[in-house]
């Protein structure tokens, strides 16, 4: 790296996090069963304090593994 020039970090992609309550609306569900997803490690969730913060991309694709079609 030339001399004088700041180091500049490499762009990151954009994580958009989701509540439990947000996961359970986008998938009509409990957030009971949300949490019940989370620990048995079907959703990743990221831990924050006392609560949960789950990946839009983990919802994603979660549904989109869990489609089944009926024909």
């Amino acid at each position: 790296m030339p001399l004088g020039r700041p180091a500049v970090p490499a762009p990151r992609a954009s994580v958009t996090f989701l509540t439990v309550a947000e996961v359970a609306a986008m998938m009509r569900v409990s957030k009971m069963t949300v949490y019940r997803l989370v620990h048995a490690g079907e959703l990743s969730a990221v831990r924050v304090g006392r609560s949960f913060r789950v990946p839009e991309r983990a919802v994603q694709d979660y549904l989109r593994d869990a489609y089944t079609d009926i024909a």
